[in-house]
């Protein structure tokens, strides 16, 4: 899954494909180089963002949803959103994956949409809101109480009758250091939930605080981490590298087979 964010403040990509033609020489780049899944996004979250507007939201995201679905028609477009309206306009608009931080938690109307139109559905952990979620973030015990959460959440989807399903467990949203490297380790207990499991570390603060450097510089971490969690179970990595992520899979896949 390559990233490609819409947004003005991101934490590594800001600005960098804020307009339509940026965006799709961008998302065409990390298709040849063998992205299977796009996902756009165009509301920031990284620890202490503020909302914009659905308005806003949806202005930087149609016209390049629009143009990446009527190029790349064998590509899988993922929307980075909580928000309902934006999940349903967006399939409306050829979207064929809805990823959602809060797992319905910032919108009671996500679930109805996503049961109504049928589409997969990434459900992330994330304790509290981006605004927030990096303010002194506790646990009882990380791993589990991540794995209860996603099992309560579980349960309540495919009730609905939501079984296309796919969990991220939120590395950085509401967790110190110590917890994402206690969930990268333990990553092989959510195998357990009986669903993909998505995961995010690209260049995050999770790697470049511990390697003391910038994420521009983090690109060496990233593939560390993937791997690892590659060999814990991980079946889709969400990067903004994807060449490298691409050349990780195979080197890792084939490793697993001798």
């Amino acid at each position: 899954m390559g990233i490609l964010n819409l947004t003005n403040n991101s934490f590594f990509d800001g600005k960098k494909y804020n307009t339509t033609e940026k965006a799709i020489e961008q998302a065409r780049k990390m298709i040849e180089e063998g992205a299977g899944i796009i996902d756009l996004g165009a509301q920031s979250s990284k620890p202490g963002s503020e909302e914009i507007s659905k308005e806003e939201e949806w202005g930087k995201l149609k016209d390049v949803l629009i143009a990446l679905r009527d190029e790349f028609n064998d590509i899988l477009i993922s929307i980075d959103t909580y928000r309902s309206e934006i999940a349903e306009k967006s399939i409306n608009n050829g979207a064929d994956i809805i990823n959602d931080i809060s797992a319905g938690d910032l919108d009671e109307k996500m679930f109805s949409v996503i049961a109504k139109y049928n589409v997969p559905y990434i459900i992330m952990h994330m304790q509290n809101t981006p605004k927030n979620m990096q303010k002194k973030p506790v646990y009882h015990n990380v791993v589990d109480d991540i794995l209860s959460y996603f099992e309560k959440k579980i349960k309540i989807l495919k009730k609905l009758g939501i079984n296309n399903l796919i969990i991220d467990p939120g590395f950085g949203f509401g967790k110190t250091i110590n917890h994402n490297y206690e969930i990268l380790n333990n990553l092989d207990k959510f195998k357990s939930l009986k669903v993909p499991i998505l995961i995010g570390t690209s260049r995050k603060s999770m790697i470049y605080n511990l390697l003391e450097c910038e994420p521009e510089s983090a690109l060496n971490g990233t593939t560390i981490t993937n791997t690892l969690s590659l060999t814990k179970g991980a079946n889709i990595l969400r990067v903004h590298d994807v060449k490298e992520a691409v050349e990780c899979i195979k080197i890792t896949n084939f490793a697993k087979n001798k």
